[in-house]
């Protein structure tokens, strides 16, 4: 969903087929309604078309109107990924309830700023969406309401039907601030065209379970395939390589970025392992030099491996003659295969105008947009976090279940708020200015220390 992160579909695709991402690191999804889908959508909204963008999201969202009685939800969801959402909204609305929902989509870039400030003018929406490593940040100021009491009355027990790992992303301070939506995590993409050229075995591949055997293969796809292949598709600076270096640490052992107190606990000598261990990938001539786009690398069959966002496998598996398959984040160090994890989430901002009824309708809907949406949330990319759609038959018929494991392994950002404006960023600079030759390794574990320090609440 990031403008800078777009995915280049190759001309045999739909036009106007988006991607959709996330998590630090979402991409903008390209236009894909039509022009009548985004007449319906202005008309939902009570606006005219030309108040409306070409993707259908409005700049004003504070000003849109809804009738008395529906629930306004804004939505960061464009493109593909929106009209997957709008799917589950109407099938909501279908079953007739006494609050129907309309959704109102933001551009992208302005979610955050223009919720936080809405919210802040008692100008907000009903229902809203927020990352996980956004919810800290809503929590403390006030823009997201702790749902527990709600649950309560309407005799919902969340522990029925999700994760641990996936209520303990949502909790804080013992409170349940989100219903869980999905889990979008950097898992590991492969051309089983490209590694059959190799003599690589999937099998192999699926196996391996150390740093060691993970280079023998991307060294057999070096020596056998065409020099235009990259074994491995990864760019040297951007959110890939910052996921990638994050995983790497989790699984050396490196503790947590920040403890329950608040303390900055990186552990620095670990931090720079890491970094050794994946810059060793780009001096051993796995991956390519120059490489600015890694997913549509792998998209045009130049790639034999790519490490990328669960949300890429939709716009791949309508990639004509693109030949491949999807794994969980492969295990290089330790005994778990930790990865890079973020997660859509529902959350109730706070609205003093929204009645005891409406609340308690628009909790509803969240839960229902879940559980009962999240088989069709599936076919967004991500992994749904109900356990009623990530362990249907129906879910395990999808790709999206080869990497259900990421939910047990998934490692979220840290719960503070500076973390996804300014610990991220920071923490992703300094990767990248290592593995662009611009930091020594000293300099590169004082500047990932600095972004943790500096980041502190």
């Amino acid at each position: 969903m990031k403008r800078k992160e777009r995915l280049f579909l190759s001309l045999s695709l739909v036009a106007g087929m988006a991607l959709s991402a996330c998590g630090g690191a979402a991409q903008e999804a390209k236009d894909s309604a039509s022009q009548a889908q985004m007449e319906t959508k202005a008309e939902e909204a009570g606006k005219t078309e030309e108040a409306t963008n070409g993707n259908g999201t409005v700049d004003n969202p504070e000003e849109v109107t809804v009738p008395a009685g529906t629930l306004s939800f804004w939505s960061l969801f464009t493109g593909g990924d929106g009209d997957w959402f709008k799917q589950i909204k109407d099938q909501y609305n279908q079953t007739n309830p006494k609050n129907p929902v309309e959704i109102i989509t933001l551009v992208w870039d302005d979610y955050y700023t223009k919720l936080q400030t809405a919210v802040a003018a008692g100008k907000g929406p009903d229902i809203g969406i927020s990352h996980v490593s956004k919810l800290y940040e809503l929590s403390q100021s006030g823009v997201a309401e702790p749902l527990d009491d709600y649950l309560k009355k309407l005799n919902i027990d969340l522990s029925k039907d999700y994760q641990k790992s996936s209520l303990d992303s949502v909790s804080i301070n013992g409170k349940t601030y989100a219903i869980p939506l999905d889990t979008h995590a950097e898992v590991m993409y492969y051309n089983t065209s490209l590694l059959e050229e190799a003599g690589v075995a999937e099998e192999e591949l699926l196996n391996v379970k150390d740093m060691e055997g993970f280079k023998d293969i991307l060294k057999r796809c070096k020596e056998k395939l065409p020099a235009e292949i990259s074994p491995l598709g990864l760019t040297q600076s951007g959110d890939d390589p910052f996921r990638v270096w994050y995983a790497i640490y989790f699984q050396m052992g490196g503790t947590d970025f920040i403890n329950a107190e608040g303390k900055n606990t990186l552990d620095v000598e670990i931090a720079k392992k890491a970094l050794e261990a994946l810059e060793v990938l780009y001096k051993e001539g796995y991956i390519l030099p120059g490489i600015d786009d890694s997913q549509a690398l792998f998209q045009s069959g130049k790639a034999a491996i790519l490490f990328g966002g669960t949300w890429l496998t939709g716009a791949y598996e309508q990639t004509e003659n693109l030949k491949f398959n999807n794994t969980t984040f492969p295990q290089l160090f330790g005994d778990k295969p930790y990865c890079w994890a973020d997660s859509h989430t529902l959350i109730l901002p706070k609205k003093e105008k929204r009645t005891e009824e409406e609340t308690l309708s628009a909790v509803q809907f969240m839960v229902y947009a879940s559980k009962d949406g999240g088989i069709v949330w599936a076919g967004s990319g991500q992994i749904p976090s109900a356990n009623e759609a990530n362990q249907s038959e129906e879910y395990k018929k999808l790709k999206g279940y080869n990497v259900i494991s990421e939910l047990e392994y998934a490692k979220y950002a840290p719960q503070t708020e500076h973390y996804y404006g300014g610990m991220k960023k920071d923490l992703m600079d300094a990767v990248g200015a290592y593995l662009t030759g611009n930091s020594s390794l000293d300099e590169a574990g004082t500047a990932l220390q600095e972004a943790v320090e500096n980041n502190l609440d």
